[in-house]
């Protein structure tokens, strides 16, 4: 057992409690010991930067990782949050690393999605012809390397200095096993530039 937690997130920006509170309370946990490092998780750039900012200016804890929904399909926090992080030095851990099981390759173009999986019911706006001619790259990509699109979903993030791990669900221990050994393939720096241009498409 353990009387401590690692590392302690928020969940979501609570724009109903004073920032300052917040930090305060979350400092106090790692003078007492319960914690050993505060983060967050959905905050914008501006939150991550305010949290920064006036944790400093406290002089208290500052929030050391950040957790974004973050994939090679959803890239949208690389316009500011990621800028941000490689500057300050604050970790990230995407979660949705698979985009709901997208870029594992079982979905396919113009065929029903697999009875019991995510995106069965609801396809969340990925069944578009672009992004299907966008997988269909990636896939080439991997196979091409003796890989598959899951390994490159997780390596190609990890590529990226600043994201410190993936966070990925599992339902089987199979996945686990698999999602684990995706991170071994180190991309190099011609091969990240290789799916950034496929990455290009979408």
């Amino acid at each position: 057992g353990t009387d401590y937690i690692d590392l302690y997130q928020i969940h979501w920006w609570d724009s109903n409690t004073p920032l300052e509170e917040t930090l305060r309370t979350l400092d106090d946990l790692v003078s007492q010991g319960k914690i050993r490092y505060a983060g967050s998780s959905n905050f914008s750039a501006w939150h991550a930067c305010e949290a920064a900012w006036t944790a400093q200016s406290l002089g208290v804890t500052s929030l050391v990782s950040t957790q974004p929904r973050y994939s090679m399909m959803d890239r949208v926090v690389e316009n500011e949050l990621v800028p941000f992080c490689q500057k300050y030095g604050v970790g990230i851990l995407p979660y949705y690393p698979l985009e709901n099981g997208f870029l594992t390759g079982k979905y396919r173009r113009n065929e029903d999605a697999p009875a019991g999986t995510r995106l069965a019911a609801n396809d969340r706006g990925m069944f578009t012809d672009k992004n299907f001619d966008v997988l269909d790259g990636l896939i080439a990509f991997a196979e091409a390397r003796d890989h598959t699109v899951l390994d490159l979903a997780f390596s190609w993030l990890l590529a990226n200095k600043a994201v410190s791990s993936v966070i990925a669900g599992a339902t089987k221990i199979e996945q686990v096993i698999t999602n684990s050994k995706a991170a071994a393939w180190d991309l190099t720096t011609e091969e990240v530039d290789e799916v950034n241009g496929i990455l290009g498409a979408s």
